[in-house]
């Protein structure tokens, strides 16, 4: 790889379904933000907790968190990258560090990546069991598939359930983990269990991911249909 951020396809490898493979790694690095995402993700809360840990003063940890991932969002910016990257990140933390300091509990500087944390679990988990999984519907546009795997490609709309059941549930088991040091634990303990919880679990879920995906049926390019549609209208027209 030359970038965290984008795969690189070796193109001496030409096993049946690469092309698949590396469709399906791209879209998951697209859609997740890569490793330099999940990195991004979890680097504020350790700086919060270290600082927290060694000055114990909440304002200066929250503002070290925030002022680093603002400076984390600026680099994205400079690279051209996705905007939804650049700022996710910083709303987040800049959510958390608020709250953390109008509350006067730095506990609360994870509350919020907590709780949504948890409600995409949920979300993962209904939406499977409802028939339409969360994670079809993310990386639908990015397969150039829109929602046609719902009605078109059952072996692909298996694959998304079966991947956002595994969201759901890991998600849920982080939760099933950080709520009680929440409640019992001191904001020392629940910041250091967080950082430890931050990549391991969504490089498990995405690694799952590809696995299902990479063994379903190719997507159907709903946007090359379209674009034959048209042309053929446009052909019959000039005839």
């Amino acid at each position: 790889m030359t970038s965290p951020d984008k795969p690189v396809v070796d193109r001496q490898e030409q096993g049946p379904g690469s092309d698949a493979r590396a469709a399906t790694e791209a879209a998951l690095f697209e859609a997740f933000g890569g490793v330099r995402g999940m990195v991004e993700t979890t680097v504020p809360g350790l700086v919060f907790v270290a600082f927290y840990t060694v000055k114990r003063d909440i304002h200066l940890a929250a503002i070290a968190a925030l002022g680093l991932s603002l400076v984390l969002g600026v680099a994205r910016l400079v690279s051209r990258d996705t905007l939804k990257h650049a700022f996710s990140g910083v709303f987040g933390v800049a959510f958390g560090a608020v709250f953390a300091m109008m509350s006067g509990d730095a506990k609360n500087f994870y509350l919020p990546g907590m709780l949504y944390t948890l409600g995409l679990a949920v979300a993962y988990i209904v939406t499977a069991l409802a028939g339409f999984p969360l994670l079809g519907v993310i990386l639908g546009p990015l397969f150039k598939e829109n929602l046609s795997w719902r009605t078109r490609n059952p072996g692909r709309k298996t694959a998304y359930t079966k991947a956002s059941w595994a969201w759901g549930l890991i998600l849920l088991a982080k939760s099933a983990i950080l709520f009680p040091l929440y409640w019992w634990g001191d904001a020392t303990q629940l910041g250091w269990v967080k950082v430890a919880l931050g990549i391991p679990p969504m490089l498990l879920s995405v690694y799952l991911t590809w696995i299902f995906l990479a063994k379903a049926p190719a997507p159907i390019d709903v946007f090359a249909e379209m674009e034959a549609a048209e042309a053929a209208e446009r052909e019959k027209a000039q005839a």
